[in-house]
């Protein structure tokens, strides 16, 4: 979708914050930390800028990053300066009149030569916006028209999905109430908590969201709750839990009854947590910090859990749409570490689930390494698991989605971001 920045309908120019905007990127694209953790520091450092401009720093910025590969090829010898102008020019649709008063003539001259570039006659891995071994992967796993089709979803901003909170409020109700605020909301196909919003609001200024009646949680996240469906009085661990989006959904689903332990590694996510969990009035959530994956806390646990989530970290290229720098920041020898860890935590967590009991592996990468692979390993090696197939387990909970003995989604055919999970039971 284009932008209305550069002209107003009348043609005259309307000022737009290039210079910073060039600056932002500058400040972003050594890539040696997350684009979005750069640009909220870019921001703090700049008070200065009001919203429209920010607004149109961050679009400016995510739009380079999402078409990198091209912009680059299309620039030639490319540099911030250049490549915010190659997106105006290529992906916004820019004309010379609105350059005009932005450029110098040399600069100026460059826009036809930017635009000139045939994308069809290039590489597909450029055509794709995306590095060589990545491209090459998704061509060997979708064909040409699928991974084209997926390259192209991967570009797009992703939407903004909510979760209600079924501890405060139903579906239909959030709905009703999210409308009233002005706001244009349907229901998400698949999950049955879930609200996607048209547009991007200020969703945390809702009334709605402020009273904990919704959660932001991609339609994706959602299921792999409904995977691990929890019931009333059990006890369930949600292994990486991080700033506890899934561990809030998994509570609800409980009812706030039983005890539900929020593990992670990490205790600046889990204090994430705390506000969103006095917002949602549940009572059964105990986050925990844990060492590692060996932790003594989790010893003690053995075999006495009946549900475990295990959503491991990943390379997140399933979520290009949010963080398109990670098509720059991963490559083939961290994917293969993380395929290690990834071993290692699904086997540590196993540990927990007593028998009869559920363990769910989940990704948010597209690649076998990091999923398929990782389980059959882990089948091969524990005797007492079993697959059960996603689709049957989602059939239970009244969710009509088939994609095989393991969920796998991605926004090219579902709308959502890219998501593994598998089911495992315990015999």
């Amino acid at each position: 979708m284009r932008t209305t920045f550069g002209l107003r309908p009348d043609m005259s120019v309307e000022p737009i914050p290039l210079e910073a905007a060039v600056q932002a990127l500058r400040f972003v694209l050594p890539l040696d930390a997350p684009a979005d953790v750069q640009l909220s520091r870019f921001f703090r450092e700049h008070p200065a800028l009001g919203q429209r401009d920010r607004a149109f720093i961050a679009e400016l910025v995510f739009g380079v990053l999402r078409h990198l590969r091209s912009l680059e090829a299309a620039c030639g010898k490319s540099t911030p300066r250049l490549l915010a102008i190659a997106w105006l020019a290529r992906i916004q649709g820019w004309t010379l009149r609105q350059f005009e008063p932005l450029l110098r003539a040399p600069e100026l001259e460059q826009v036809p030569v930017i635009k000139s570039l045939q994308l069809a006659e290039q590489p597909l891995a450029v055509q794709w916006d995306l590095p060589d071994w990545l491209a090459d992967k998704l061509l060997a796993r979708h064909g040409e028209a699928g991974a084209a089709r997926l390259a192209q979803a991967l570009r797009q901003p992703a939407p903004l999905d909510l979760r209600v909170n079924t501890q405060l409020t139903s579906r239909d109700a959030a709905l009703e109430a999210l409308r009233t605020e002005g706001l244009r909301v349907t229901p998400t196909p698949y999950s049955p908590t879930g609200i996607r919003v048209e547009g991007k609001p200020a969703i945390q200024h809702s009334p709605v969201f402020m009273s904990g009646q919704v959660e932001v949680q991609d339609e994706g996240s959602q299921l792999l709750g409904w995977l691990l469906a929890p019931r009333r009085g059990e006890m369930v661990v949600d292994f990486c839990a991080g700033s506890g989006g899934k561990t809030l959904a998994l509570g609800a689903m409980m009812h706030s009854t039983g005890r539900l332990y929020a593990f992670d590694v990490s205790e600046k996510r889990l204090s994430r947590l705390k506000p969103r969990l006095k917002r949602s009035g549940l009572s059964n959530i105990t986050p925990q910090w844990i060492t590692s994956e060996n932790d003594t806390r989790i010893k003690r646990l053995a075999g006495k859990i009946d549900r475990v989530l295990v959503d491991a970290p990943c390379s997140g290229l399933g979520t290009l749409r949010r963080n398109p720098d990670l098509k720059v920041r991963q490559n083939e020898r961290s994917v293969a570490e993380l395929s290690i860890k990834q071993a290692h935590i699904l086997a540590s967590a196993a540990r927990l689930v007593k028998h009869g009991g559920r363990l769910v592996y989940a990704t948010c990468s597209l690649l076998e390494e990091e999923n398929e692979h990782v389980v059959q390993a882990f089948l091969a090696q524990q005797g007492e698991f079993h697959l059960r197939p996603a689709s049957e387990v989602l059939a239970e909970q009244g969710i009509a989605l088939d994609t095989g003995p393991f969920l796998k989604l991605n926004p090219a055919e579902h709308g959502t971001d890219g998501f593994f999970a598998a089911v495992l039971e315990r015999t």
